[in-house]
């Protein structure tokens, strides 16, 4: 082993090739690059489509019961919803059940942007869906929902 390498390279390619979280993490960042690209005429990236149909709902929502569905943190939460509000497209007001909760909702912009976003992740979607087989995607999805 030379000096100048901790971990021989067989290991080195060994992770490579096994590292469920660098697997996992590669395509979601190829993913969020195709389905940010789609979106992207409509001035929202994939990750705040993703926000936003989490609050479509009849009724304003609790930050706990997004964040628990997203799987991320509150202050996470907070930060990208943020630019949504600033945007018009999400509303976030007082909890009247706990004032020291707050609410989130859709405005009619935001319902509006949805609405216009909901095709094109479809469709990107669908392209998606075509690299891999139905089983394959079903696959997927089920190992990735096990892991979460």
């Amino acid at each position: 082993m030379s000096n100048r390498t901790a971990i021989p390279r067989d290991k080195v390619l060994y992770v490579r090739d096994h590292c469920l979280c660098l697997a996992t993490q590669r395509a979601a960042r190829a993913l969020a690059r195709r389905f940010d690209a789609a979106l992207r005429p409509l001035g929202i990236t994939n990750w705040q489509f993703s926000l936003l149909m989490s609050l479509n709902r009849p009724e304003p929502v609790s930050m706990s019961s997004v964040v628990a569905l997203l799987g991320l943190d509150r202050t996470t939460l907070t930060g990208n919803l943020k630019p949504l509000e600033r945007h018009g497209l999400v509303s976030i007001t007082v909890d009247p059940a706990d004032r020291r909760g707050r609410q989130l909702a859709l405005t009619g912009a935001g319902r509006k942007l949805l609405r216009a976003a909901l095709p094109i992740w479809e469709s990107t979607h669908e392209d998606v869906d075509k690299l891999l087989t139905p089983a394959a995607a079903d696959t997927v999805r089920a190992a990735l929902c096990t892991l979460s």
